[in-house]
C-alpha cells in the first residue's frame, strides 16, 4: 500500500472534516504530483470524498441550501459527466488560472474593490455553475470554485460545509458513475486498499470533526476559509508550474 496516497489522504481527509471539500482539491494535485495517473487518483480519492462527505450531511442535512443544490444537479452535473468522457481521452491544465482566482476570492476579506467585483461576477450564477461542471470534469478541481461560490454567500459554518458536502458527494458520484461507465482507460481497483483508505479517511473526519471543527466560531471560521482558498490557489499554481 502506497505511502504516499495514505499520508496524503489523512491530510486532506483533515481539511475536507473542515470545509466540506479537499480530499479532491489537494488529494489530486499531489498525487499527480508523485506520478499517479489521473484516473488512478480520481478511483482512489473519490470513494473517500463520498464517504467523508455523506457523515457531513448526516450530521448537519438540515442546513443544506436546497436552491444552491438544485442548481448544482441542473446546472453543473451534466458537464462534469462530458468532459470528464472527453478529458479521459486528453489532459487539459488549467490549474494556473484557477489558482489565480482562488487567491483573488481569498482577498477579497480585505478589500472591499475585490468585494464589488466578486459581487458582479457572482451575479451571474447560472454561468457560473456551468463553468464549475466544466472545470471539475477535465481536471477535478471544480471543489475549488464551488466552495469560493460558498464562501462568497457567508453562510453559517454548519451551513457552508453541508452545502459543499451534498454538492462535492454529487460531483464525485457521477465522477466514479461516468468513469466506470464510460472511461477509455483499464481501471484497476483494489478493493482491500479502497477499504483501507476509506475507513483511515472516516476514522480521521471523526477525530478532526470533533477536535477542530467544533472549536472554530463563524469569524474564525470565515477567515481560516479564506486562508483555505488562499492555500488551494497556491497549490493549483505551483502545481501549473511543475
Amino acid at each position: 500500500m502506497p505511502v504516499d496516497i495514505m499520508l496524503t489522504v489523512v491530510a486532506t481527509t483533515m481539511i475536507q472534516s473542515l470545509f466540506g471539500a479537499g480530499v479532491l482539491l489537494f488529494g489530486t494535485p499531489l498525487l499527480l504530483l508523485f506520478g499517479h495517473g489521473f484516473v488512478e487518483v480520481l478511483v482512489v480519492l473519490l470513494p473517500i470524498s463520498i464517504g467523508i462527505n455523506l457523515l457531513q450531511i448526516i450530521k448537519h442535512h438540515v442546513h443544506i441550501d436546497f436552491a444552491f443544490y438544485r442548481n448544482v444537479l441542473i446546472l453543473t452535473l451534466p458537464p462534469i459527466a462530458l468532459f470528464l468522457f472527453l478529458v479521459t481521452h486528453a489532459r487539459i491544465n488549467i490549474s494556473l488560472l484557477i489558482g489565480v482566482f482562488l487567491l483573488f476570492i481569498a482577498c477579497k476579506e480585505y478589500s472591499a474593490s475585490i468585494a464589488k467585483m466578486l459581487d458582479r461576477m457572482m451575479a451571474f450564477e447560472k454561468t457560473y455553475f456551468l463553468l464549475m461542471g466544466i472545470v471539475h470534469g477535465v481536471s477535478n478541481l471544480g471543489g475549488s470554485l464551488l466552495t469560493a461560490l460558498v464562501h462568497h454567500k457567508h453562510y453559517e459554518k454548519d451551513a457552508a460545509r453541508v452545502t459543499v458536502a451534498a454538492s462535492y458527494a454529487t460531483f464525485a458520484a457521477v465522477q466514479l458513475l461516468t468513469l466506470w461507465l464510460f472511461s477509455a482507460q483499464q481501471i484497476d481497483l483494489s478493493i482491500n486498499h479502497t477499504a483501507v483508505y476509506l475507513l483511515v479517511g472516516m476514522l480521521v473526519f471523526m477525530l478532526s470533526d470533533e477536535m477542530l471543527y467544533n472549536a472554530l466560531d463563524r469569524a474564525k471560521y470565515q477567515r481560516f476559509f479564506a486562508a483555505f482558498l488562499a492555500v488551494s490557489g497556491l497549490t493549483l499554481i505551483v502545481k501549473s508550474l511543475n
